[in-house]
């Protein structure tokens, strides 16, 4: 025991500390060696999380684990505390690695028996009360949990916090709090049922990331805005049906995985009430597609990405609140997302800094603008936001995060005069996060019953009285080289290009398959990852050019020509239309040798329209400009009806005869064979008469 005088000395040093707020310590004691001896310590429960009046009970209890290789024994475990809060945020942090603070504080020990090498030792302090503590009021108050070896030397110490909130404090302003819990995946497929790779299989079941997703929605929480990325849900979907994984090495057939219907319809069912988003289908790269000029690419996948989400959520599912990419952002994306009816934002704090920096927590929500207006700007607070990524290598760190948490957003609530506008706090894990679903349902529920915060959807949260002004928005050229580069985006564009032809000879104009397959390879999660989507853009590409394919010119040949016999002629082109539905498009024909032959006038803007699995003809009046033989080359290509090339162009040989010349030849001499044998028959029924006459005659005269 020490003098108040002291405490309040040592503790003051502590806080003057660097004051830079960061992240809450989540990992479990570092070990103190003391020879070959080591001990690893571990909080497992401090409960209740927020004691509420002077006689509450607090109790205090974990584990020691002895990593070395020989017995231990004398051990004890002792807590150090003082009665002196903290005065502010940036003082949790300083305490985190304030060696000295731990010098002055009132202590309670507890024996720990002899543990084995390798072996384990639960442990639990007597309980105290806030009374016995010497709590004075509502705050935050240091608590430091140490292992003592049999010389009371400290070989493994736990830092962390205790508030006490008594029931008869004066009543605080509630600060709005929202959780955007993320349920975002990579691209698992290619085209249609052709799966690049076969992680979602494991990810789905047991203690795969999207299964411990589950477990989370599944519970439940009320304060939880969730953020569903629709094409991990069509990706999903995709196999509850027989499907092919292509990966470079192998191809195997798989039958319909009844795993992950029942993930699809859980998932469905948890968030049958919850506050449900949408993002843009694929989660695609907004900001690199604006930098490239892919800015419609944006656009279809907000409107494809509403529209999965109904079918496969079978609900209603907004999507005008965007999470861009590690919420970071500049004003060539802000304005594609604000085209696309974003009128919401979550944004890193680095991308929206205060300015001028301020000394508290400033509000989550403001303004930035764009070329639709002005848009909302939710700031995610950083420390509480990685209060939720639990590494689980850490046993009982879960305990001591959530401890920081309820210390961080009652020094929050303190920051402010009762009479002071209400705040709001934004709380965001990293999107593909891999959560702990036990730490977060209990961090969830923990806050949920905090009675200085108001729990509500994301979509509460609205910029107020009590906004901070904030920079604008701040986009580094390190931010700008990890987006998705242009060589690779200029590739997908060409497969753009390419998918919006599927869709424009059809009679009634579908949403392609080609089309989602391009957003997803447009997804951020392609970043630093180039190599593997330019693998699954080719089996895009082959698949997309042998539907192209499917429509096209039948019966011609450069090899086998086609006749005219004369100065004219008609020749059919056939087209086949191999799809099982409708196709309209045009027939255009070019002669490459005019010298020799021209195309004939013919209606070449009106549309060919081709039942499904049906062929359609188009005749086309050909002529032959001189009298001599000769081959051309005429080049037939079908298009859209707004005259874009579809499909390679095709190649016909027509062969000119000459036949008109040699017909005038053979037609005049057989004029003068005609002639000569009417001439022949007149001079020889003249003789004829002649004899006949002189016969008569001698007859005459003989009588």
């Amino acid at each position: 025991m020490i003098r108040k005088a002291t405490l309040l000395a040592v503790l003051s040093a502590a806080l003057l500390a660097p004051t830079a707020v960061t992240a809450p310590s989540t990992a479990a004691a570092t070990p103190v060696t003391a020879g070959r001896q080591t001990v690893k310590l571990t909080v497992d429960a401090i409960t209740p999380d927020v004691p509420r009046e002077p006689t509450t009970e607090i109790n205090i209890s974990g584990t020691v684990t002895n990593a070395g290789a020989a017995a231990l024994s004398g051990l004890r475990v002792r807590i150090r505390y003082t009665s002196v809060p903290f005065p502010d945020r940036a003082s949790l942090e300083a305490y985190q690695t304030c060696q000295a603070c731990d010098q002055a504080s009132r202590s309670i020990v507890a024996e720990i028996p002899a543990i084995n090498a390798g072996g384990k030792a639960q442990w639990e302090l007597p309980p105290v009360t806030p009374a016995y503590l010497n709590l004075s009021g509502f705050g935050v108050y240091p608590l430091s949990v140490e292992v003592l070896d049999a010389n009371w030397q400290p070989i493994a110490i736990q830092r962390t916090y205790l508030t006490y909130a008594p029931s008869t404090m004066p009543k605080l302003p509630r600060t709005r709090l929202a959780f955007a819990l993320p349920i975002i995946d990579q691209p698992h497929r290619s085209v249609d049922a052709t799966f690049i790779d076969d992680q979602l299989r494991t990810s789905l079941v047991g203690t795969g990331r999207l299964a411990d997703l589950l477990k989370i929605a599944r519970s439940k929480p009320k304060n939880v805005t969730w953020f569903v990325e629709p094409a991990l849900l069509d990706d999903v979907d995709a196999m509850t049906r027989p499907h092919r994984v292509k990966t470079r090495k192998t191809s195997q057939d798989r039958p319909a995985d009844a795993s992950a219907a029942q993930w699809l319809e859980s998932l469905r069912s948890a968030l049958a009430t919850a506050s449900v988003v949408a993002t843009p289908y694929a989660d695609p790269d907004v900001v690199a597609l604006a930098h490239q000029g892919l800015d419609e690419q944006t656009g279809k996948a907000v409107s494809i990405g509403a529209e999965q989400a109904r079918k496969l959520l079978q609900r209603d599912v907004p999507t005008n609140v965007n999470w861009p990419v590690g919420g970071l952002i500049d004003a060539d994306g802000l304005d594609l997302l604000a085209v696309s009816k974003v009128d919401t934002v979550l944004l890193n704090a680095q991308n929206a800094p205060p300015q001028p920096p301020v000394l508290t927590t400033p509000d989550a929500a403001t303004t930035v603008d764009s070329v639709m207006g002005p848009v909302t700007a939710l700031v995610a607070d950083p420390g509480l936001s990685r209060a939720l990524e639990l590494d689980p290598s850490f046993q009982g760190s879960s305990v001591m995060a959530r401890q920081r948490f309820v210390a961080e957003t009652a020094m929050i609530a303190k920051e402010q005069p009762p009479t002071a506008p209400a705040r709001s706090l934004l709380v965001a894990p990293s999107r593909r996060w891999q959560p702990n679903p036990e730490h977060v349902t209990a961090l969830l529920k923990t806050t949920a019953g905090l009675p200085w915060l108001a729990n509500g959807p994301v979509t509460a949260l609205k910029a107020g009285k009590a906004g901070v002004p904030r920079a604008a928005l701040t986009y580094t050229e390190l931010d700008r080289k990890a987006e998705l580069g242009k060589k690779y985006l200029d590739g997908v564009a060409k497969l753009a290009g390419k998918s919006r032809l599927t869709t424009e000879i059809t009679s009634k104009p579908l949403l392609s398959a080609f089309d989602r397959s391009v957003l997803r390879l447009t997804s951020s999660a392609w970043r630093g990852r180039t190599g593997a989507a330019t693998s699954s853009a080719k089996q895009v590409n082959a698949t997309t050019d042998e539907h192209i394919g499917k429509v096209q010119v039948t019966g011609i040949s450069s090899d086998k020509p086609r006749s005219i016999a004369g100065t004219e002629a008609s020749i059919p082109i056939s087209v086949r239309n191999g799809l099982k539905q409708d196709v309209t498009l045009r027939v255009a024909v070019t002669s490459d040798n005019r010298e020799l032959l021209t195309i004939g006038s013919y209606d070449e803007q009106m549309p060919l329209t081709i039942t499904a699995e049906q062929n359609g003809t188009v005749v086309i009046p050909m002529k032959a400009t001189t009298s001599r033989s000769g081959d051309a080359l005429v080049t037939v290509q079908l298009t859209t009806l707004d005259g874009k090339n579809y499909g390679p162009a095709q190649k016909l040989t027509v062969r000119t005869t000459g036949y008109t010349g040699i017909a005038l030849v053979i037609v005049g001499g057989g004029l003068v064979v005609m002639l000569a044998a009417v001439v022949m028959r007149v001079l020889r029924r003249r003789s004829q008469k002649r004899v006949a006459r002189a016969t008569k005659t001698r007859e005459s005269e003989h009588v």
